[in-house]
């Protein structure tokens, strides 16, 4: 059996007091789309920041790929990695933030050359060319020149996604990908977001689009309290959750 591109175990995070994740296992295949939903505060996003160690954990392990993420084990014990090594096993991994998180001072092409050429190492050259096939992936072509200022919300973020995939990661998390943008700027997002997924990408979602999650998740998890309540296909959580909080949500979303 395939091991998954991602292995959550009992995975918990305080902030002081405040325990924000309570236990989480979680297991995604490669080439799953997992949507995480539920209210506000319930650990979705830090949840996310974990997978690559954005937020240190407590306790538990967190592996992608069959790796431990920002870890490494000696015997019975946990030594953390070191910066460096932290970033280039985040280096495979892309992210793309509600707040799109673009360079102001630079252009479409120049934010999504940069990690590129300066953390991988590419040349220039092949940069370009790979952020200018992205680009018309996106929709975006036209926008190589133009400046963050120059966008609409739904055009900063599929740079941010197209800057995310120039990375070439294995996996991509998506924190709230839609809900800075203004309703009419949702679709031209999500459509991407689709595109990716029928390409075989390995996509966690954070997600408050309940027909996104339906149609391309392959799975969905409702977290509430910092615990994941419910955990199945899309149609048994959104026609049939088993339990009463999850109901008491969805009566309220749907």
């Amino acid at each position: 059996m395939q091991q998954p591109l991602i292995l959550a175990e009992k995975v918990s995070k305080r902030y002081g007091a405040v325990e924000v994740l309570k236990g989480i296992d979680l297991s995604v295949a490669r080439g799953e789309v997992v949507c995480l939903i539920g209210p506000s505060g319930s650990g979705k996003s830090t949840f996310l920041r974990c997978i690559n160690h954005l937020e240190k954990i407590d306790s538990g392990a967190l592996y992608v790929d069959g790796e431990l993420i920002g870890y490494r084990r000696e015997g019975n014990k946990l030594y953390e990695l070191k910066d460096a090594e932290v970033a280039a096993k985040r280096a495979e991994i892309g992210m793309v933030f509600q707040n799109f998180a673009l360079f102001s001072h630079m252009t479409v092409l120049e934010n999504i050359i940069e990690a590129p050429i300066h953390v991988k190492g590419e040349r220039r050259q092949d940069a370009v060319e790979r952020a200018r096939t992205l680009l018309e992936r996106v929709g975006l072509d036209s926008k190589v020149s133009a400046y963050p200022r120059e966008l609409s919300g739904g055009q900063k973020q599929r740079v941010a996604i197209a800057r995310a995939l120039a990375m070439r990661p294995k996996l991509m998390l998506f924190d709230e990908p839609t809900s800075a943008l203004d309703p009419e700027l949702v679709g031209e997002v999500l459509d991407v977001m689709r595109a990716l997924a029928a390409d075989g990408m390995t996509m966690v979602v954070v997600t408050h689009e309940m027909g996104f999650a339906r149609e391309v998740g392959n799975a969905v998890a409702f977290m509430d309290g910092g615990r994941i309540v419910e955990y199945g296909p899309p149609r048994a959580i959104f026609e049939n959750p088993q339990q009463a909080r999850t109901q008491a949500f969805l009566s309220k979303v749907l």
